[in-house]
């Protein structure tokens, strides 16, 4: 193992440095000056510039460090966490994305709420925020465990970095800043995964050493995850990709619902590879470092670099961690903005775009108070999208079973699932029943409970079958 000496680490140092300051330049240069800006890049991206920011959503910090540190602990098959994305996107594009388009919202509560009401879009707002919140916590979490490693900085340091750096980002570049600084950040991502890659396999001398080394379960399609996990993964990452916040945003970025569909295709065929590249990665390490933190599986690779080539790996996590944290951030700020503020408040534009950046630096320097008390990343992550996916059941009951969407039943479901799906989580999955599925039954049931409470009670009836808010006219 090459242990870094003073002059390699200022090295390190100074090239994520000129990184940051580069692409802080570059974000100032393309700073979002009006809301529309900020909100949807004036809807005017390019398909590819937006593939780019949906594939950087779903592997970003916390799923690049926690699926490697997850195939560590039980196999390649952990690449499935990944690469679900790719079939989420695809189903996405294929079915989903004109709907969401052709709703003319840029937030995923505001759409659903043209097939319900209001309190069924401010209950999928709440619910939204406390999911990407606890997204940033592990995407906090993973970050600073890649960042400590190559800065020889405690871990609140490195938190306290990632948090300054990535709220300036979205502060002031908005999701048109974003947009543009995010290809560059993944183009580097990409590159420093395929560097860690090729260095892995090279001190394993290649795959079959560790086909013969571990056991047989690393190599198999399920590993020690199990069958159940990784469909309740799979169905957990399509329903997260039908409701995330930020998907919806980037997406009406687009410039028409062609280039939308387009874009999410791109993003599928994006993911697949980082999958098995980062699942390999982890296995790697397990095979070399069998004994050490399961969190370091990727990050310890770049012990094992010259310098020049860790500084560029280093960067590449660097701006990982920045992308993961700016989009859900601006995700979280947009919600609160477009149906907290906006309708309550009543601010004139100028107005509305500087509480917007006030808010934003609250949102993108809290998460620093709870990083510490979630450590297992790749399990928060599929928590955080089972409490996504009963918000895509809701969209999709509205959008393709009227005869079930009723404002009461969306809400009361939407309630029930987050709190049970919190409650099954905490106690970590009783009975051997992934999360997962709680989030999918529960909405189901409440929604199918509180239907035919109203068919039985005329009285009730006319309350449940109000005429949804985006239809009234």
């Amino acid at each position: 193992m090459n242990a870094f000496d003073a002059v390699d680490t200022t090295i390190i140092v100074a090239m994520i440095v000129a990184y940051i300051l580069g692409t802080g330049w570059l974000t100032l240069r393309l700073r979002s000056k009006t809301n529309d800006q900020f909100m949807v890049a004036s809807r005017a991206m390019p398909a590819a510039v937006v593939g780019v920011l949906l594939m950087s959503e779903f592997i970003g910090a916390k799923s690049t460090v926690g699926t490697a540190q997850e195939a560590f602990n039980t196999g390649f098959a952990a690449s499935w966490s990944v690469a679900a994305a790719s079939i989420g996107f695809l189903l996405f594009g294929l079915f989903f994305v004109r709907k969401v388009y052709g709703s003319g919202e840029y937030t995923i509560s505001a759409a659903i709420a043209q097939k319900y009401g209001k309190s069924t879009m401010l209950t999928v707002s709440l619910v939204m925020i406390y999911a990407l919140f606890l997204v940033n916590v592990g995407n906090y979490i993973s970050g600073a465990a890649a960042l400590a490693t190559v800065l020889k900085v405690n871990m609140p340091v490195a938190m306290a970095i990632i948090g300054i750096v990535s709220t300036f980002y979205f502060t002031f570049g908005g999701l048109k800043g974003i947009a543009y600084v995010t290809v560059l950040h993944s183009v580097i991502k990409l590159v420093g995964i395929a560097l860690i890659v090729g260095v892995a396999l090279t001190m394993t001398h290649g795959i079959q050493p560790m086909v013969t080394a571990l056991p047989a379960h690393y190599f198999s399609w399920d590993g020690k995850i199990g069958a159940a996990t990784i469909i309740a993964w799979i169905i957990g990452t399509v329903g997260a990709i039908f409701s995330t916040q930020f998907i919806i945003q980037a997406i009406s970025s687009n410039r028409n619902a062609t280039d939308a569909r387009r874009s999410c295709f791109i993003a599928a065929g994006l993911c697949l590879p980082v999958g098995l590249a980062l699942g390999l990665i982890g296995v790697a390490a397990k095979f070399l470092f069998p004994a050490q933190n399961s969190l370091y599986a990727l990050p310890i690779f770049l012990q094992h670099m010259n310098p020049f080539w860790a500084g560029l790996v280093a960067t590449s996590l660097v701006a990982s961690v920045f992308v993961s944290v700016s989009t859900v951030a601006l995700a979280i700020a947009s919600l609160i903005i477009r149906d907290f503020y906006v309708p309550y408040g009543r601010p004139t534009p100028e107005r509305q775009l500087q509480v917007t950046r006030l808010l934003s630096v609250v949102i993108g320097l809290l998460p620093l108070v709870f990083v510490f008390f979630l450590p297992e990343i790749l399990k928060l992550s599929f928590f955080t999208r089972a409490i996504r996916l009963s918000i895509s059941i809701v969209a999709l009951v509205g959008f393709y079973l009227p005869l079930f969407k009723t404002d009461r039943g969306a809400t009361l479901g939407l309630i029930a699932s987050a709190v049970a799906t919190t409650l099954w989580y905490a106690w970590n999955n009783p009975y051997g029943i992934d999360n997962m599925y709680v989030a999918i039954v529960t909405p189901i049931a409440v929604i199918a409970i509180e239907r035919g409470i109203s068919a039985l009670l005329p009285g009730r009836a006319g309350s449940s079958l109000a005429v949804p808010h985006g239809e009234r006219r």
